[in-house]
C-alpha cells in the first residue's frame, strides 16, 4: 500500500512513517496489488509445486485492525494506546482506513488461493486490545468481510487472538475455522461456537519449553479436550525463536501418534 516496514532484528517491525491525517489515507495505493505482490504469488506456486501433494499449503495475511496497530503506532506495543487513540478520536478516519487495508487484502488473499494456497488463515493479533463493543466496531465487520469475499474460493480460519468473546458472533459467519488462543478453554470455545465450527489451536508455545515428555503429555491432554472432529491441532499462536528444533518436533509428533 505504498507503507515503508522495516523488519529489524530483535525489534520486530517498524514504520518510519505512520498514518496520521486524511491525506495519508488518500495517498494509500490500492491498485495494482497483484503487480506488486507478486513476489508472494511466486514464492506460493514454487512452494506449492515443491510439497508435491505431500501436504496443504496455507496462505495468510494480517487482519484490517492489526494492520491498523502497526500503521497508527508505527511499531509493536503492548497496549496499543495510539491505535486506539486514533480509533476513538477519529472513527470516521478510522473505518476509512479499515476498508481499505480490508479490501487490499481481500485481493492478496485471492491472488494467494490462485497461487495455489489450499487454506487461507487471517491474523488478528492485536484485536484482543479491545472490548467486545470495539470489536464489533474496528474488528469483526472487517474479518467478516474477507471470509464472505473469499467463500467458494478457499476455506478460511480467522484468528482473533485473545478475543474469545467473538467466537460465538464469528462462528456464523463464512469462515471455515476459527483460531484460539490459550486463554479459552476447548470446552468453552465448543460451548460458544455451538460446536458448528472447526476450531483450531490452542497449546500455548512458552510450553514447548517444556521437557519432551511433558509436551506430548499436554498434547493428548488438548486433544482429548478438543476430540478429533472439526479440530485442527496447532499452537495458540507463533513459534517464539528461544524454543529447542527437538521441542517443536515432539508437538508434531505427538499429534501424529495421537489415538482415542
Amino acid at each position: 500500500m505504498g507503507v515503508e516496514v522495516l523488519m529489524e532484528e530483535g525489534k520486530g517491525p517498524s514504520l518510519p512513517k505512520v498514518i496520521k491525517t486524511q491525506n495519508d489515507i488518500d495517498a494509500l495505493a490500492t491498485d495494482a496489488v497483484e503487480e506488486r505482490l507478486n513476489y508472494v504469488s511466486k514464492a506460493l506456486t514454487l512452494t506449492k509445486e515443491l510439497l508435491n501433494g505431500r501436504v496443504p499449503l496455507i496462505g495468510f495475511a494480517g487482519a484490517p485492525f492489526t494492520i491498523l496497530c502497526y500503521m497508527i503506532e508505527g511499531k509493536g506495543s503492548k497496549t496499543w494506546d495510539k491505535a486506539k487513540q486514533f480509533c476513538f478520536t477519529q472513527p470516521n478516519l478510522t473505518h476509512q482506513l479499515l476498508q481499505k487495508i480490508t479490501g487490499t487484502t481481500i485481493k492478496y488473499l485471492k491472488e494467494q488461493v490462485k497461487a495455489g494456497a489450499d487454506v487461507l488463515q487471517v491474523f488478528d493479533s492485536w484485536s484482543g486490545c479491545l472490548s467486545p463493543e470495539d470489536f464489533k466496531l474496528y474488528a469483526q465487520p472487517y474479518l467478516i468481510q474477507i471470509a464472505d469475499a473469499l467463500k467458494g474460493l478457499a476455506p478460511v480460519i480467522l484468528f482473533p487472538k485473545g478475543s474469545w468473546y467473538a467466537l460465538q458472533d464469528l462462528s456464523k459467519s463464512s469462515a471455515s475455522g476459527l483460531g484460539l488462543d490459550w486463554c479459552v478453554s476447548p470446552q468453552m470455545a465448543r460451548k460458544l461456537t455451538g460446536n458448528e465450527i472447526t476450531l483450531q489451536g490452542n497449546f500455548d508455545p512458552a510450553k514447548l519449553l517444556s521437557t519432551v515428555p511433558e509436551i506430548k503429555k499436554a498434547v493428548k491432554e488438548m486433544i482429548d479436550a478438543f476430540g478429533v472432529q472439526g479440530y485442527i491441532a496447532n499452537l495458540g499462536h507463533g513459534i517464539t525463536p528461544n524454543v529447542p528444533v527437538e521441542n517443536a518436533k515432539a508437538f508434531v509428533e505427538a499429534v501424529k501418534e495421537y489415538e482415542v
